[in-house]
């Protein structure tokens, strides 16, 4: 029986790691829906993701093919939610409660395992702010992989970097249990 990720693509430039993660998922027999922000749309188009899901991408939290609500019909369709990217907009919605768009109502519907790979400036990711929102998510039991240190696309290294998709992809398996 094949398993269902909802992949959630916030917006930043690490998406474009996101499509490999989800065709390597794809690959490993996995049903793979991809929800995209209005901000990820910026970076990296939707028909990349429908093209290696062989599924509709969800960017709108009013799509008419979904008549409960399109957060609601993915939360329900699914065993696992990673966001990759996870932006610090993200991070701060979700810790909060706020739903105010897709991928913060898809979060608050999903009750099973939810991964995080957060990627951002690194004085985002070092900003109390942040460290707030991080420690809330983890005593919710939010998983986290990385961020990692290296070359930012800000021109500067340090932390804020998205990990890997083979590694992303890893702890997914290993969360679904595969």
């Amino acid at each position: 029986m094949s398993k269902n990720i909802t992949i959630a693509v916030a917006g930043g430039i690490s998406a474009y790691k996101t499509a490999t993660l989800t065709s390597l998922l794809v690959q490993d027999g996995y049903n793979v829906r991809v929800a995209m922000s209005q901000s990820a749309q910026k970076f990296i188009g939707p028909a990349t993701f429908q093209a290696l899901t062989s599924q509709s991408v969800v960017t709108d939290l009013y799509d008419e093919q979904f008549p409960l609500g399109s957060h609601i019909e993915l939360a329900r369709d699914s065993d696992i939610l990673c966001v990759a990217p996870a932006t610090a907009n993200f991070l701060a919605k979700a810790a909060n409660g706020n739903a105010d768009d897709l991928l913060s109502t898809l979060y608050l519907c999903f009750t099973g395992p939810v991964l995080v790979a957060p990627a951002m400036n690194v004085e985002m990711w070092n900003h109390k702010a942040t460290a707030r929102n991080v420690q809330q998510l983890d005593s919710d039991g939010v998983q986290f992989i990385g961020p990692e240190s290296g070359w930012l696309s800000c021109r500067t290294k340090g932390v804020g970097r998205m990990s890997d998709p083979d590694k992303i992809a890893a702890v997914v398996k290993k969360t679904l249990g595969s």
